[in-house]
């Protein structure tokens, strides 16, 4: 008897813990005995290229992997099959959703199943793949913590680990130096690692891109902190953080999305064009906060969310994505999975818990 065909696929964004949840999947399906896995390169680009770029996934592919970061199978944020760019021929840049061949040259190749492991955007393709035909299964994966049906990501732990690090290191050179430190960390419309950062690190300020800051109370709150001449403040501000209501980045072509950066310095200049008269420095951590080892608890959490997915897998419950909640591992359909992104409220306890220590939000 032949075995069932199970593709995997990593997408978005690359994200400590990938890795552990491709292993997790392998190493249960080769428990299970009935199914034969593989990887897709680049997320769907390698069931559309020609020839396809699909790998087998055997024992030895996955041996030891959950220590890595990144993704064995690689990663694309540019491949989405409901609008995936093309040139016409005058040399034009154009979007197709070419998404009923893609699931039909799936099926030809014999897949029976596929496991999508992505953020909102990943999962967004999931439903609307499921809702076309396709027997898929979402696994959430973001370092922005952005998806409000689950608990916490994968990844999301490990990148405010290495943000945190950062910032300590900062702290001890604005006190040598009586400086205002800002370390610019990642989060496009969800300021989590900003957040958790900042409590984490002790901080003076915060600033998210869900709580529109005043340079003003910006400019006062590190006033309070220098005392003739002498002080220090630190500042973690997320990319998508918006000065005057403007975003700070630039677009690039055959991406729709503004590839944010620069919110750091811009807000350097603001303070100082605002008269401002500490010396400010600006730290970018940029994508180190996707790299390196994962931390133990998302190396867990990935491998108990594989262990979920190929459970679902396996007993044809399809169209869902694993979650955690209340400390159990669950599953949800992909439609509620998308359904409200996962912003900071401004109710949050951790919120509350910053101001009552004294944390500012340039309110």
């Amino acid at each position: 008897m032949s075995k069932k065909k199970l593709l995997i696929l990593t997408g978005g964004g690359d994200c400590p813990g990938l890795n552990a949840v491709i292993r997790a999947i392998v190493k249960t399906a080769k428990k299970n005995g009935a199914w034969d896995c593989y990887g897709s390169i680049e997320a769907f680009n390698g069931i559309i290229k020609e020839p396809t770029d699909i790998v087998k996934l055997t024992k030895s592919k996955i041996s030891g992997i959950h220590v890595r970061g990144g993704t064995i199978i690689k990663t694309t944020n540019k491949g989405n099959p409901l609008s995936f760019p093309t040139y016409d021929k005058s040399g034009n840049l154009t979007y197709k959703d070419i998404s009923k061949a893609l699931i039909k040259k799936i099926k030809d190749l014999g897949f029976d199943a596929v496991i999508n492991i992505g953020g909102d955007g990943s999962q967004a393709i999931s439903k609307a793949l499921f809702e076309k035909g396709l027997n898929i299964i979402g696994v959430p994966k973001t370092i922005d913590n952005d998806l409000s049906s689950t608990d916490i990501t994968f990844g999301f732990t490990t990148a405010v680990q290495i943000a945190t690090d950062a910032f300590d290191k900062l702290v001890t050179t604005a006190a040598s130096h009586n400086r205002v430190m800002i370390l610019e960390v990642m989060g496009r419309d969800a300021g989590w690692i900003a957040l958790n950062t900042a409590i984490a690190g002790g901080a003076e300020i915060c600033l998210l891109p869900e709580i529109p800051f005043n340079l003003e109370a910006v400019i006062n709150k590190i006033n309070k902190r220098y005392k003739k001449g002498k002080g220090f403040v630190n500042i973690v501000i997320a990319e998508g953080a918006k000065i005057d209501g403007n975003t700070i980045g630039k677009t690039i072509e055959g991406d729709k999305n503004i590839k944010l950066g620069g919110i750091g310095n811009a807000l350097r200049y603001a303070l100082e064009k605002k008269g401002c008269q500490a010396d400010i420095r600006v730290a970018v951590l940029g994508h180190i906060q996707r790299g390196g080892t994962p931390v133990a608890y998302d190396r867990i959490l990935a491998t108990a969310f594989g262990v979920k997915a190929f459970e679902l897998i396996n007993n044809n419950q399809f169209g869902k994505m694993v979650a955690l909640r209340n400390n159990e591992i669950i599953s949800t359909n992909l439609s509620e999975a998308v359904s409200t992104y996962h912003r900071v409220n401004l109710d949050h306890y951790l919120i509350q818990t910053a101001k009552s220590i004294g944390i500012s939000f340039g309110e």
